[in-house]
């Protein structure tokens, strides 16, 4: 698991890089809510967006996600609680003013970008 980056993976990256081409600025990893302990991948705190870079196997991609060969129901069990955090994370944000955008790790990063500066420019 230690692998297992929790920033900066190639998806991210892309990601960064194409919203970046867009002349668009950003907070990387950051806390929208400071009292919830989530952290998005890029922050508009001007726009209120956050957007989420979610991997197909750690968020349950309904194209992608793969079942665990081993130790199947704990791996299970691990992508529904990530599931139910992901949606009351996006609740907690929408009471509180903000917009959500989440991303597959198989998008294409131009089309995503393109998604999020829609996003940012006309919340």
């Amino acid at each position: 698991m230690r692998s297992n980056k929790g920033r900066d993976t190639r998806p991210e990256l892309a990601l960064r890089r194409a919203v970046h081409a867009l002349g668009l600025r950003y907070r990387v990893s950051y806390r929208p809510l400071k009292f919830v302990r989530r952290t998005a991948d890029l922050v508009f705190t001007r726009a209120k967006v956050a957007v989420f870079m979610d991997g197909c196997f750690w968020h349950g991609c309904p194209a992608h996600h793969t079942v665990a060969a081993t130790n199947a129901g704990f791996w299970a069990e691990k992508v529904r609680r990530t599931r139910e955090r992901d949606a009351e994370t996006d609740r907690l944000l929408r009471e509180a003013g903000w917009h959500v955008v989440r991303v597959w790790e198989h998008e294409d990063p131009l089309a995503a970008a393109d998604r999020v500066a829609e996003t940012v420019r006309c919340p």
